[in-house]
């Protein structure tokens, strides 16, 4: 072996390991700005029998969960101008959810709770999208990683959540509550003290090709380098920022694109979770593996949400997992497969798809439907972020990186109003839906829902 070989070979190990503590960090920065930014919101839905009194309709919560979210969503990229500064806003994040929490945790009056809950839910809105537009300040081969991991926190945040309220709630509401305020403090830490900055992977970037790859590809991996991490970085000498116009350019192609699909399909899936499941009840069984797991008529409910939520981590992690992405024609197609589930739900709801003496059958039905609208969510929500993190800079603004930058963030952060208002349209159809499938079911001699 020759020196020269040697050394080659000492540097390739040192490239090779630093760049998996860089993609170790990436990953784990921005899987806990998913799982963290998002844990508040199911903690709150998990607790809402706890919050508010028997009488208030819980669809309230639901309802002041996600309002403020979709004001966050709507108004911070429309419109704001200029820069996006990232640490005040991930601080200011923090701030407004730690309040909210503590306001909700300490005050036991339904206004003060739902105002906590308003500003936690402001909160978290603005935080989703301020993530997801941080992801496009890296390249894009590093900033399609950094959505897949956050899109996977985001996942878990659903199972972590519901199985935090489930072991604070015997702590009451103040002590429950008030040790949740202190979650949002990870992300500035996480931010600050763990989140590799997009230089450090130029300059790995440019160390690895120098000594290991050949020149074709050198030269195309430092093409893509300046164009989206060096030039990207470059401060203005004048302060610019998208007009209307812009703003409107760079929508205009998205709209059927990407935010119909994905309005779709938020629709479609919380009408499943808020008005459909709470009446897919069946009598307690007495033998099998399900009798394990049901006990009473009340636990068909949040073994459907479990499953949901557990299909949901998984889709939302398939690009972390290295799982290949939808095609981009593809897209719509989950938003498809759950309006079917969607009817299909609905027809054994109201009057049964398989004979009453089969339930084993219904449920078994059921559970497979409602896993398929799990990964269909999951998948709809990670591939749509995807697209547009890797899509390519409007040629008539190229010349200029730092426009290039604020329409990549733009871009990014105008879709969130898609899945926030499927969403909060759901929750005003699912009250009068759940309604009608039980009258339904009361018809034909099914009085379950009834003695929830």
């Amino acid at each position: 072996m020759t020196p020269s070989f040697i050394g080659n070979l000492t540097d390739f190990l040192a490239c090779s390991a630093g760049k998996k503590r860089l993609s170790l960090k990436l990953g784990s920065s921005f899987f806990l700005f998913g799982l963290i930014n998002n844990v508040l919101y199911v903690i709150i839905l998990s607790a809402a029998l706890d919050l508010v009194p028997p009488s208030t309709p819980k669809g309230i919560i639901a309802f002041c969960n996600i309002a403020p979210a979709l004001i966050a969503k709507l108004g911070w990229p429309y419109f704001l101008k200029g820069r996006i500064r990232y640490a005040r806003r991930i601080v200011g994040c923090c701030t407004l959810s730690f309040i909210g929490m503590l306001v909700v945790a300490f005050h036991e009056s339904l206004y003060s709770r739902l105002l906590g809950i308003c500003l936690a839910s402001f909160s978290s809105g603005l935080g989703e999208m301020t993530f997801l537009q941080l992801s496009t300040t890296y390249s894009r081969s590093v900033g399609g990683r950094s959505v897949g991991y956050f899109a996977s926190g985001t996942g878990a945040a659903g199972i972590v959540g519901a199985f935090m309220w489930w072991e604070l709630r015997g702590l009451g509401i103040s002590t429950g509550v008030g040790i949740s305020a202190v979650l949002p403090f990870i992300l500035p830490l996480a931010y600050f003290f763990l989140l590799p900055r997009p230089a450090a992977f130029v300059h790995q970037s440019f160390s690895a090709s120098y000594t290991l790859v050949p020149a074709d590809d050198l030269e195309t991996e430092i093409d893509d380098l300046s164009q989206d991490d060096v030039e990207s970085r470059v401060e203005p000498k004048v302060t610019v920022s998208l007009s209307a116009a812009d703003k409107w350019r760079l929508v205009k192609p998205m709209l059927l694109k990407y935010m119909l699909p994905l309005f779709c399909v938020y629709t479609f899936e919380y009408t499943i979770n808020q008005g459909v499941a709470p009446t897919l009840l069946y009598p307690v069984p007495s033998h099998g593996l399900i009798s394990k797991i049901i006990h009473s008529v009340r636990d068909y409910y949040p073994l459907w949400q479990l499953v949901y939520q557990t299909t949901v981590f998984f889709s939302r992690s398939s690009i972390s997992l290295g799982l290949k992405t939808l095609p981009a024609r593809l897209l719509p197609a989950p938003a498809i497969i759950q309006f079917v589930i969607l009817l299909l739900l609905v027809l054994e709801s109201a009057v049964g798809l398989l004979p009453e003496d089969r339930e084993g059958g219904s449920i078994f039905l059921v559970f497979m439907l409602i896993s398929i609208e799990g990964v269909c969510g999951g998948l709809a929500y990670v591939n749509v972020f995807y697209r547009i993190n890797q899509e390519q800079p409007d040629p008539a603004s190229a010349h200029n990186p730092e426009i290039t930058k604020q329409e990549r963030e733009f871009k990014i952060g105008s879709i969130g109003f898609a899945d926030s208002s499927g969403i909060l349209l759901a929750s005003i159809l699912a009250v009068p839906t759940e309604m009608e499938l039980c009258r339904a079911q009361v018809a034909r001699g099914k009085y379950l829902c009834r003695g929830l």
